[in-house]
């Protein structure tokens, strides 16, 4: 498959250059986000961040429970799968929408740190209260609601502390 030509007097964006060598950095969205400003108000980036969550959300519970309820699968690889797709997708639109940063790999490592925390605390929690509690639909979306409900706040105070200041 080969790039459509373009015009010579249009200049071409770097990440599209194909053929020179760029640094290794992790996976980015190839989104357009110009119009937004890279100084976000608190207030912007909690809309942001609770739209996005809400999204990765829909994918973390969806995926877990399809794993648990009709795959069988055990709580905690359940959730741990839910947990990877949903946070995977969550830093993705975060970086690019919430906080508008650039890609980094020191970026990258702090938030692979932060995403470990978190997912001890998500997939702990919600492990250990699905073995509190009857194993019901209704129960399994509580669980996950408090788990989540924790690892989000611990998320979004790290990132827009810490991590989104990385340069």
């Amino acid at each position: 498959m080969s790039r459509p030509e373009s015009d010579a007097a249009e200049p071409q964006p770097h990440h599209t250059d194909f053929t020179s060598p760029h640094p290794a950095v992790p996976l980015e969205l190839p989104l357009n986000d110009g119009e937004l400003s890279t100084n976000a108000d608190l207030k912007t980036q909690i809309v942001r961040f609770t739209i996005t969550g809400a999204g990765s959300g829909v994918l973390d519970f969806g995926l877990t429970v399809l794993l648990q309820y009709v795959f069988g699968a055990p709580f905690a690889i359940a959730k741990s799968l839910g947990f990877i797709l949903g946070t995977t997708t969550a830093y993705l639109l975060n970086r690019r929408w919430t906080f508008q940063a650039e890609p980094s790999a020191l970026r990258f490592v702090a938030v692979a740190f932060l995403y470990g925390v978190t997912f001890f605390v998500n997939v702990g929690l919600y492990t250990w209260l699905s073995h509190l509690w009857p194993e019901t639909l209704l129960y399994s979306f509580i669980a996950y609601v408090i788990a989540q409900g924790t690892a989000t706040v611990i998320n979004f105070v790290v990132q827009r502390l810490v991590i989104f200041r990385i340069r």
